[in-house]
Order: structure tokens, then sequence, then C-alpha cells
């Protein structure tokens, strides 16, 4: 139980680190490929996020998703990708390839939809090479270049304000 205390902390003194070291430099290119983080016990409908993106005229294959379930055996083989607790060690490392994946890949907007605050979520945005993130939580503003402040149940609402601000920003 110590351990899993250190590492918490560990964890959260590396993601302190990257976000003391973030230099924002959001680019005015339109947005065509798409990284989304989802909490599963807070939304885990992929389906109208893929709806979405459609309507916004972005690809599939353009749009990767990834979903958090704190208990593994709560994946489903429809998912992208998903990723649980045991996947981070100490100071921020990742120990799954197709998360690994996810943060190395320059989407041109991260989309992390969770109000929760899970130190796991946290490291992956912090640790993306995403060029915007959108986020829902107000708990560490760093994170985030835009927040959008829904609960992730309002997902209308927040699809309405996003693309407003996408259109505004010229993303879209």
């Amino acid at each position: 139980m110590i351990l899993k205390a250190f590492k918490k902390k560990s964890n959260q003194k590396y993601i302190n680190k990257l976000l003391t070291a973030r230099s924002v430099a959001v680019s005015n290119v339109k947005m065509s490929t798409v990284g989304l983080i989802l909490n599963v016990s807070e939304f885990s409908d992929f389906e109208v996020f893929r709806s979405f993106f459609k309507s916004l005229e972005i690809q599939q294959a353009k749009v990767k998703i990834i979903a958090f379930v704190e208990d593994p055996k709560d994946s489903n083989e429809l998912w992208d990708t998903y990723f649980n607790p045991k996947d981070f060690g100490w100071k921020g490392k990742i120990n799954n390839s197709d998360l690994q994946t996810f943060i190395d890949t320059k989407f041109d907007v991260l989309i992390s939809f969770y109000k929760a605050s899970y130190l796991e979520l946290n490291l992956i945005t912090a640790l993306s090479k995403a060029n915007f993130k959108v986020g829902l939580t107000n708990e560490d503003q760093r994170l985030y270049d835009l927040i959008i402040d829904v609960k992730p149940k309002e997902f209308s609402l927040f699809k309405d304000e996003l693309k407003k601000y996408l259109t505004v920003l010229k993303k879209i």
C-alpha cells in the first residue's frame, strides 16, 4: 500500500514536470487527425463520437480512441485500445505499447473526455504530442488549451460547444 502511494506521488511529480516544461505552440492547421481519451466509468458510447467526427468530415482512419478502465475485466473487444492502472510504472513509465503509440502520435486535436481526476488519465494527456488539447475538467488547467466545462453525460452540449470553438479557431 505504501508503494502505491510512492508510485502515485512519483507519477504526479512527473506530470508537474511535464506541464511546467510545456510550451503552448498551437498552429492554425485544419483538424484532420483526432485523439480521444475516455473514462469508461463516465462515458462509454464510442459511436456518438464516431458519428460526430464523420459529420465534421474527418476520416474514421484518422480518429484514434482509447479508453481507461479501472479493472481489465471490464474491457470490450470493440474498443480501439484500452488501458488500466497496471499499464503505468514509476516516473511516468508506460508499460503498454498501444498506449505508447497513442501518446507518440501527433494529433491535430486531442480530446480528453473525462471529468473525474485520475492520475493515469492526466498523465496520458500531459504526455500526448497533440497540437491542441481539449478537456472537460478544470482541476489542472495546465493540461489543456481549451476547457469546455460540461458533464460527460451532456454530449450534445459538448459537441455544439466544441464545434463552435473549433470554427472560431479555424480548426474546421
